[in-house]
């Protein structure tokens, strides 16, 4: 039988439906670490390593390991090679970009400036991930980019939108839902920028925006403090949560009880619990559900022990 010269139909063949889901993550959310990928989609390192060394010899997905300022290095982070943007893109009905531009897209990522803070979003939606994997009745149903949420008429509103945050996710859990907006920082911004972003989303659910509550995932708890301290009294149209990362739990994730809403004196909540607080989840038309992979079958073959430096 003649062997096909087209090698996305060559690869596509080989692909799993976790592979694709990986894929349109990359394509979406530009980059991704070894542990996030193992942690959202596989639950076991050793397979998930295998996975992506796989998708990387077929030249779905290309990899760096940036240095540590302190001596070694970091786990691998992987990137959409030239064949999986090819693959998206048939998916997707788009045009595929051209290899000089994939190259570039690699490298500028690798040099970026804001690739801690990137995965640090990413970090926020992977841990989601993988609870959602973990918990029966669990769903990350919706993960949109900051380029996705940028994108004229995204929230249904008429004139384009003034905010543009880091994320917006829908999460669920039996009949319970909650939609949000996220907004990462990595200890850069000063709280009177988070205020003035506060502001912005008030301005977004006056020109007709969804009034999700709006989620600041800050570094820690003194920041926290001077964020709550500023919005105190201010009126603002939108509800307003935030979770310092040095008091959560190990373990522990944004969809635990780890939120303290502004204007409240009560005990942390869980995510769903937010869903009072804020207009309901819209109804989402594909929605991913990321707990089959937990039913793969275990291999028949002896896992490969990883060693630290080949993550």
């Amino acid at each position: 039988m003649r062997k096909s010269q087209d090698r996305v139909l060559r690869v596509q063949a080989q692909l799993t439906d976790r592979d694709r889901l990986l894929l349109d993550w990359l394509s979406d959310h530009k980059v991704l670490t070894t542990f996030q990928i193992s942690h959202a989609l596989f639950g076991s390192l050793d397979f998930a390593q295998r996975r992506l060394l796989k998708l990387h010899q077929l030249g779905l997905v290309d990899r760096f390991r940036p240095l540590r300022a302190g001596g070694g290095s970091y786990p691998w982070h992987y990137v959409l090679d030239q064949i999986g943007a090819e693959c998206v893109a048939a998916t997707r009905d788009h045009t595929p970009p051209r290899p000089g531009q994939t190259v570039v897209r690699k490298r500028r990522l690798a040099a970026s400036r804001t690739l801690d803070h990137l995965l640090g979003v990413n970090q926020f939606f992977t841990d989601l991930a993988g609870r959602a994997r973990t918990a029966p009745q669990a769903q990350l149903e919706r993960w949109w980019s900051e380029q996705r949420c940028a994108e004229p008429g995204a929230f249904d509103t008429t004139l384009l939108s003034p905010v543009r945050p880091d994320g917006h996710g829908v999460f669920s859990e039996g009949d319970r839902r909650v939609a949000f907006f996220a907004e990462f920082d990595s200890g850069l911004e000063r709280p009177r920028v988070l205020l003035n972003k506060v502001s912005s989303y008030t301005v977004h659910a006056a020109m007709g925006g969804p009034a999700w509550p709006v989620l600041f995932w800050l570094p820690n708890t003194a920041q926290e403090r001077a964020l709550h301290d500023l919005l105190t009294g201010l009126r603002t149209s939108v509800p307003v949560a935030t979770a310092a990362r040095d008091s959560v739990p190990n373990g522990a994730c944004a969809a635990d009880a780890v939120w303290l809403v502004v204007g409240a004196d009560d005990a942390p909540r869980r995510l769903l619990d937010l869903a009072d607080l804020g207009e309901p989840a819209p109804d989402v038309d594909q929605i991913v559900d990321l707990a089959w992979p937990t039913r793969i079958p275990t291999p028949t073959h002896p896992l490969t022990t990883h060693r630290p430096d080949d993550v």
